[in-house]
């Protein structure tokens, strides 16, 4: 059996266990923040703000934002959070009562942000001795026509405009595994691009479409069978499958999206692993 087959049997069987709880394993890649009181948000905005596109974990109301020097970037809009607290109710001491009060306001993410003085926001301060895995340098580095890789932003995403990979160093993240699952999976999202095997869903989609949630499928496989091919997928397939599970829900919950994916996803492994066929 392939490599691919038996990383996509045990991901269909993690999904079948129900979701895993997912984070992004860099520092300042964790739990959503308020800007200015560098406090998490808890409860339900917790779980609103997470499932966002952003990779900042920093937010911030409008007038926080204005008083950091920043603007919002046009045509983006905020997402709502709940503001919840107990109001006395004074009606006479004897009758004296607390009465619940909630309202909503909106928040932006520093991402949709711009001219925000980046002293102000705080630095990552967790820094992890991780080491580099020859099995996984060995691999990026034999990728054929492989995009330039930085590691200038707090943050992973892959540019098709530009051409260039950017993962957080790392240091900064949880694990040497994690560092290169995240890489494995920006540089799958990289071989979409028509000067590689110009993948149809890779073109024109936007977050939350279908053909966005599709290609997200085959970057996650195609992160997990690389790491499977190095040996070490047991540190990351829980964060695998969870990432999946997310993307799954969005397309209803149709998890034969798998074995559709998987398809896409083996033939980006096999152009970065610069093999001609897809044997293994």
């Amino acid at each position: 059996m392939k490599v691919s087959d038996v990383i996509t049997n045990r991901i269909l069987d993690k999904l079948n266990e129900g979701v895993v709880p997912w984070h992004k394993p860099w520092a300042g890649g964790s739990w959503p923040k308020n800007i200015v009181s560098k406090k998490e948000y808890r409860g339900v905005n917790t779980f609103m703000l997470s499932c966002t596109e952003y990779s900042s974990p920093y937010w911030g109301t409008f007038k926080q934002i204005s008083d950091l020097g920043g603007t919002i970037k046009k045509g983006e809009h905020g997402y709502p959070v709940v503001f919840y607290t107990w109001l006395e109710d004074k009606r006479g001491i004897e009758n004296e009562r607390k009465i619940p009060f909630m309202r909503f306001y909106k928040v932006w993410n520093m991402d949709q942000c711009e001219g925000i003085d980046v002293k102000k926001i705080p630095a990552a301060v967790v820094v992890n001795e991780n080491e580099r895995i020859a099995m996984c340098e060995n691999l990026v580095n034999k990728m054929p026509k492989k995009p330039e890789i930085k590691h200038i932003e707090q943050r992973a995403y892959y540019s098709p405009t530009l051409d260039y990979v950017n993962v957080p160093k790392m240091e900064t993240f949880d694990s040497s595994e994690t560092y290169y699952s995240t890489l494995f999976h920006e540089l799958t999202h990289s071989t979409g691009n028509k000067s590689r095997l110009a993948r149809k869903e890779f073109d024109g989609n936007c977050f939350g479409s279908e053909s966005y949630s599709k290609e997200e499928l085959v970057a996650e496989l195609g992160a997990a069978f690389l790491m499977g091919y190095c040996g070490i997928e047991n540190k990351t397939l829980d964060n695998s499958a969870a990432y999946i599970q997310s993307w799954i829900k969005r397309l209803k919950n149709d998890k034969n999206l798998i074995i559709s994916a998987s398809g896409q996803a083996q033939k980006s492994c096999d152009f970065i692993m610069n093999k001609v066929t897809g044997e293994e």
